[in-house]
């Protein structure tokens, strides 16, 4: 090393792994982090509940509004939908191709099932399985 280099400090970091947040590096820093979890949202039996009538509804709309051609296709795709939900790490893309099946062949019946999707109920459940699924739930269906 020359005069030159040898003069000051030498300051270097690595930083990997899970950080998250802002980093200093420097001379007489100090920083704390605090990591704390976040309560899981807890799914009642009364929100199954709700959900189930929710589903039922859907059910019911697709039997009585469906063209006949449509509808067998059309209750597969809500029952696949109920499971999706209700997984123990609900299947979100299932619930997007099932929204989006009824966007193509039943507009008419997207509505009802896209509240299913979008429901807080379902938010719960996703939520329950973890902040990573949550967050990708959020960005997928635009849900908060």
């Amino acid at each position: 090393m020359n005069e030159e280099q040898k003069a000051g400090d030498n300051i270097s970091a690595n930083i990997s792994g899970g950080v998250s947040g802002q980093v200093a590096v420097g001379k007489q820093i100090s920083q704390d982090q605090t990591i704390t979890s976040v309560p899981q949202p807890e799914v009642t039996e009364d929100d199954l509940g709700v959900l189930r009538r929710l589903l039922a509804n859907v059910k019911g709309q697709v039997e009585s509004e469906a063209p006949p051609e449509k509808k067998e296709a059309a209750l597969q795709r809500v029952v696949e939908l109920e499971e999706a939900v209700t997984a123990k790490q609900p299947d979100l893309d299932t619930m997007a191709y099932v929204k989006k099946w009824f966007i193509k062949n039943l507009p008419s019946l997207s509505g009802a099932v896209t509240g299913v999707v979008i429901h807080p109920i379902v938010g719960k459940l996703v939520g329950a399985a973890g902040d990573a699924l949550a967050d990708e739930f959020r960005d997928r269906f635009g849900v908060d």
